[in-house]
């Protein structure tokens, strides 16, 4: 068993290292069979674990080799996979292999197609390594490792200079999370004395609930989870990253990298549940987050940004989740929300495809005949994010919303007017699409065709798990008629400490699921009535009222960080290099070989090749030694 579990990360690394080695000397269909056999191998791998777990497993541990024997702490590069792993295996696995076959087909024209796959290896592997991981060091490596993977795919298009600087910027933005993540472990291993996961969590069960030590760790760790998981404030790096391939934003910001904070937070569990204040603070992060993301997504009109800003809200609803201690309902719609983004960002990557590159909604339209199969499966995609009843998202965000109604009406009402804006833009995103007339030129028009079935073949998977997926997590009311359980959460208990209990009143469940029903229904007509009847198109100037304007730029919140921090940092930064780099460390450095010019010019002076001075100059040292001796 333990070979088996080592070959789950190391076979993705294997490929990432034989594509990368032997590069554009692989045919292309060669690079596409090792990238995705690799991942599928993985794939099967998990399952055969997810099985046995299903079976009545408890937990698997292994460990590749010592690692690190420094002083009190002994930690070795080891594996642990238990439910929670088992669940975050598939997603990683299973939605990544979907991508790695539809990046054939989107990116086999690319000239550094092979160095593209090789990206996509590396960044599985790390993915891997960080769920899989016994101890908060392993799972550090594999959270730095897929933060540079997503610099290196964000920027892979290196030749224009914007995309570069998103690379540049996540990469940034992710460093600040992680400095908060490194001082919580340091204050971990401080406290415990271990990082292994295990050691840590019993131990911690020792102190008391509202701790000032756990309250302080479980805020430095979620720091890091704020910036990997792109929460207020430092989300802004999610958006801008959509400057990467489409494959990209399905793989990396969509269905694995972001939800690597939620996944921290859900193996930390233990230490979260023992600091309300903690608590309190990822929920309120998390509403404000999602709230705030929803309302800048009714004024985009780039599908992907419309889509990030979406998965930046969407993420916001799981942190509120894990907030108020609904962990398994976080970790379901961590897994929904995988079926149904991964989907709508390789939708979007369709329709960018038949566009020729043309990825804003004002020059589209009318698709719907042109793109028969991403039609069909973009449209399972809004249904799902949208809520509607039995499709994927329903089940999992009137988990959250029933959770936040036991926690706090307040904050129930805040995510229930969120999760209606999520309808309004996502629908809105597709009327404008896909219906209506044509708005862009006619030589795309002449040229609009879907794409090939390597492409679709996986919309159509993951439209198929966007309409069922939410099944393996129905409300009780459901469960009772059907006579069945919540299987999603029955599996992932034994690996939450002191699961909570958020089962309501059918009175108030039958209420929920009428209040979405009609709120649903009203969104529906009115964006068909205002995009579709009335033909109403977002004009480049129109957005000039002064809060849709606000919402058009983001709030201004790129300005405003640009403005506060880095002016004011490039002003003394600036100061510092004319004043302290030039005038003392250039003074030092250029001043040494000017003393030494200077010296040696001096000495120099000595060296006149005349034999007469010479003597004369032995003469006066020879009369200065005798002196030297008498008077001495």
């Amino acid at each position: 068993m333990d070979l088996i579990i080592s070959l789950i990360p190391l076979l993705p690394l294997a490929g990432f290292i034989l594509i990368g080695v032997l590069n554009k000397k692989l045919p292309k269909g060669m690079v596409g069979i090792i990238s995705n056999t690799t991942v599928l191998s993985s794939f099967i791998i998990s399952f055969y674990l997810f099985l046995s777990f299903i079976k009545g497993a408890d937990s698997y541990s292994t460990e590749l080799f010592p690692w690190i024997n420094a002083g009190g702490l002994h930690l070795g590069l080891s594996f642990m996979v238990d439910h929670l792993t088992a669940v975050m295996l598939l997603v990683i696995t299973g939605v990544g292999f979907l991508i790695h076959v539809y990046s054939i087909g989107y990116m086999q024209h690319d000239e550094d197609y092979p160095r593209f796959m090789s990206y996509l290896n590396l960044f599985v592997f790390f993915m891997l390594l960080l769920v899989m991981g016994s101890n908060y060091v392993v799972m550090f490596a594999g959270w730095e490792g897929v933060g540079l993977c997503s610099y290196l795919l964000i920027g892979f298009w290196f030749k224009n200079t914007d995309y570069n600087n998103a690379g540049r910027k996540a990469f940034v933005m992710n460093r600040i999370g992680d400095f908060g993540f490194l001082l919580g472990m340091f204050l971990i291993y401080q406290t415990f004395s271990s990082l292994d996961y295990k050691e840590v969590f019993e131990a911690a069960k020792n102190y008391p609930k509202g701790d000032p030590t756990i309250t302080a760790i479980t805020l430095l760790l979620f720091v890091g989870a704020v910036g990997k998981s792109a929460q207020i404030p430092l989300y802004t790096w999610l958006p801008d990253a959509m400057a990467g391939p489409t494959p990209v934003s399905a793989l990396i910001h969509a269905a694995t990298m972001v939800t690597a904070g939620v996944y921290m937070v859900i193996r930390s569990n233990v230490l979260y549940m023992l600091s309300p204040f903690s608590g309190e603070v990822v929920a309120f992060i998390g509403m404000i987050t999602a709230l705030m993301a929803a309302t800048i997504g009714l004024k985009q009109n780039d599908i992907k940004k419309v889509l990030a800003y979406s998965t930046v809200s969407q993420l916001g609803f799981m942190f509120v989740a894990l907030g108020v201690g609904a962990y398994t309902t976080g970790l379901f719609h961590v897994v929904t929300h995988a079926f149904f983004k991964a989907l709508l960002f390789l939708c979007a990557g369709s329709v960018i495809h038949a566009m020729g590159g043309e990825q804003d909604i004002r020059r589209m339209g009318g698709l719907k005949k042109y793109l028969p199969v991403t039609h069909i499966t973009f449209l399972m995609g809004v249904l799902a994010i949208s809520g509607i009843p039995l499709f994927s998202g329903f089940f999992s965000k009137d988990e959250i919303l029933a959770a936040t109604w036991v926690h706090s009406p307040l904050m129930f009402v805040v995510m229930a007017f969120t999760s209606l804006l999520t309808a309004v833009y996502m629908f809105r995103l597709y009327w404008l699409t896909f219906h209506g007339d044509f708005r862009g030129t006619h030589h795309q028009q002449e040229h609009l065709h879907e794409s090939p079935s390597v492409m679709t073949a996986p919309l159509m998977v993951l439209a198929i798990l966007s309409v069922i997926g939410g099944f393996m997590g129905m409300p009780h009311w459901m469960s009772e008629k059907l006579g069945v359980h919540h299987v999603f959460n029955e599996f992932v208990a034994p690996v939450i400490y002191s699961p909570k209990e958020f089962i309501l009143s059918h009175t108030f469940d039958f209420s929920l699921l009428i209040g979405t029903i009609v709120a649903l229904a009203a969104v529906y007509y009115f964006t068909r009535k205002m995009y579709v009847a009335d033909k109403v198109v977002p004009e480049e100037d129109s957005e000039t009222k002064s809060f849709q304007k606000v919402l058009a730029n983001k709030y201004y919140v790129d300005e405003i960080y640009d403005a506060v921090i880095r002016k004011p940092l490039d002003a003394i930064s600036e100061m510092f290099y004319k004043i302290f780099d030039i005038n003392i460390i250039d003074g030092i450095v250029n001043g040494i070989p000017k003393v030494t010019n200077l010296t040696a010019s001096a000495a120099r002076m000595l060296q006149t090749g005349r034999l007469g001075i010479y003597l004369v100059v032995m003469v006066i040292g020879v009369i200065y030694l005798f002196a030297f001796k008498l008077l001495l």
